[in-house]
């Protein structure tokens, strides 16, 4: 049965630089300055106030980091890990789907196959990968990304590793947060949303990912253009909000977009302060 099973190839490295190029060049365009450089907002006291207002509708969430262990596995906690490959691999399963789902397929993945057992997961036929991670949806998309990631991580470094990235200061080769974005995007299936939640919370670096939730707030909070695609935007917020709230501003901004129904995007006349917010900062700019 297993040798009836299709087994994963490694990609080429003509194929994997042709998927990283696009990537890498939208990082050195817009690692100092803004796609968007003539657009003031947001200033860093709207960040500040927003955080605010998130903070005092969310007081549950956490909108600090947290330093202790995680509880969850790493879908389920967006990639909040200490292994850098494991973080990457519970983001990439995490992605349109819901927490649960991602953090049924991640458990079942560690299941099958052993926690942080790279080796395994990359050698195994693609079909068994494929349907430990089928209850977190796009099991075939996301099972080949996987092993992509995982074949390309082992050609590059000689080991499937990445725990380079993660090195402290004090170690003496502490990476710069622009080197480790360019490192991750350049694999396959790594976008800039994936690599900023790796570096956010598991390297515990300052970066601001922008999801469908935070991507759809800051429209409607009018700092970035309504024209703006999800990479411009993060790449423009990325820049012009504090580093001491990326965190707690990425945090709160998902909560609130999940669960207020007056900031849902569909025409909902429900009241929200952040709307109110809105309304009260415009008019006084009149």
């Amino acid at each position: 049965m297993v040798n009836a099973l299709k087994r994963s190839a490694s990609p080429s490295v003509t194929v994997q630089s042709s998927h990283s190029t696009k990537k890498l060049r939208i990082i050195d365009d817009f690692a100092k300055t803004s796609p968007f450089p003539d657009f003031r907002r947001p200033s860093p006291e709207e960040a500040w106030e927003v955080h605010k207002i998130l903070a005092q509708l969310h007081p549950n969430t956490k909108s600090f980091r947290d330093t202790s262990p995680p509880k969850g596995n790493s879908a389920q906690t967006c990639g909040h890990a200490p292994n850098v490959i494991e973080a990457l691999i519970g983001t990439i399963l995490s992605q349109n789907t819901s927490g649960k789902n991602s953090s049924r397929a991640k458990s079942n993945l560690d299941a099958v196959f052993g926690r942080n057992n790279f080796a395994s997961i990359a050698t195994a036929p693609l079909d068994s990968v494929i349907e430990a991670i089928r209850s977190g949806g796009l099991a075939n998309k996301k099972a080949a990304t996987i092993q992509s990631l995982l074949h390309s991580i082992h050609a590059k470094h000689g080991e499937y590793s990445l725990q380079h990235l993660s090195a402290s200061e004090e170690s003496g080769s502490r990476m710069s947060d622009e080197a480790i974005m360019k490192e991750l995007v350049f694999y396959k299936g790594v976008g800039p949303k994936t690599a900023s939640c790796v570096l956010l919370f598991c390297i515990g670096r300052d970066s601001f990912a922008v999801d469908t939730h935070v991507y759809r707030l800051s429209k409607m909070l009018g700092w970035v253009p309504q024209s703006a695609d999800r990479v411009r935007a993060q790449a423009h917020l990325d820049l012009k909000i504090p580093s001491e709230v990326k965190y707690g501003l990425h945090v709160l901004m998902i909560k609130h977009g999940r669960v207020c129904k007056g900031c849902s995007g569909r025409g909902s006349e429900d009241s929200c302060m952040l709307k109110s917010y809105i309304r009260t900062r415009d008019e006084s700019l009149c």
